[in-house]
């Protein structure tokens, strides 16, 4: 269910139609059934001249499972007491919620996001928190995921989170064929969970002395990168590398290298039937204890567990 409203943020509302709206027979009866529910009455008028026309009112939110909030039409615009008990409704029936960008206001108004981590577009960071102390505001990330509410960031990041939604419920395979079809990464890259909470990467690898040296590392994670070598690699003293990562990355070497190896593993979990072994060695982290160790540490389960409800196949 995606909501609509007058002044529509067309390119949020893009991005859920895209990704959940579009009919998809080759994945079977279990494929989302779409709607849209319009918070007034409509035609409703869209950003850049599109009008759109709801298949219902705020009655739809009763059935809903997931509700999508695709922005809001301005962060100073108040949010209708009807939309606010609406949504309050149908999370307490067991609906997830879901916000893409400034949508988060619109989520926070309704007090789901009390006590709750959370994200929302950089420009309106200060004025999510100020109105709404009561969550904790997640920086630099390109969604957060908490169970039955999960947000985005910016409006590209609804994209990011929208495919999340797909990978959770229907498997590493079905999400990366939707974003082949889309021409976009299955997901991006950064250094935590990116099925919890998914880091904008600020590498700027245009005119960073370190993105020839980061590009090296990546093709050959099984390989033993310590920081002496980091630093040959570059021509930098060690000194000088921790600071140049840092302002690249925000990340000492070490994490950064871990988080590299820990994203590796991860693809080769979702997409290989590879042993549990072969891919501790490819991604360098030596033998099967060490991986099992980082990847629970950072995503709060075992390979084989992540596996099973994130990849393509079964292996052990």
């Amino acid at each position: 269910m995606v909501l609509a409203y007058d002044g529509l943020c067309t390119f949020e509302f893009g991005c859920a139609v895209e990704v959940f709206g579009l009919p998809r027979p080759e994945l079977g009866p279990g494929w989302y059934r779409f709607a849209v529910a319009g918070i007034e009455p409509g035609p409703l008028r869209a950003v850049g001249g599109v009008r759109v026309s709801a298949d219902g009112g705020l009655d739809l939110l009763a059935g809903a499972g997931t509700v999508i909030v695709p922005g809001w039409r301005g962060i100073d615009a108040p949010v209708p007491a009807a939309l606010c008990d609406a949504l309050r409704s149908a999370h307490a029936g067991g609906a997830r919620m879901v916000s893409l960008c400034s949508g988060a206001f619109v989520l926070a108004a309704a007090g789901l996001l009390d006590g709750r981590r959370a994200t929302t577009h950089w420009r309106y960071a200060e004025a999510l928190v100020a109105r709404h102390p009561g969550l904790t505001f997640v920086p630099d990330v390109l969604y957060v995921d908490t169970g039955d509410v999960l947000t985005a960031a910016g409006s590209a990041a609804g994209l990011d989170l929208c495919l999340h939604l797909v990978r959770r419920d229907h498997g590493a395979a079905v999400a990366n064929g939707i974003a082949r079809r889309l021409v976009v990464p299955a997901h991006r890259q950064g250094g935590q969970a990116q099925y919890v909470e998914a880091p904008v990467p600020r590498e700027r690898a245009a005119g960073s002395r370190l993105a020839p040296l980061l590009d090296r590392v990546r093709g050959a994670l099984d390989e033993a990168w310590d920081v002496d070598r980091l630093a040959a690699e570059a021509a930098l003293s060690p000194r000088a590398l921790h600071r140049h990562f840092r302002a690249a990355t925000g990340q000492s070497p070490g994490a950064w290298l871990a988080g590299a190896r820990l994203a590796r593993a991860r693809d080769l979990l979702e997409a290989t039937r590879m042993p549990i072994p072969d891919i501790a060695a490819a991604c360098g982290f030596g033998t099967a204890a060490t991986l099992r160790h980082h990847f629970r540490t950072r995503f709060g389960a075992c390979p084989t567990a992540y596996r099973t409800g994130f990849g393509t196949t079964m292996a052990g």
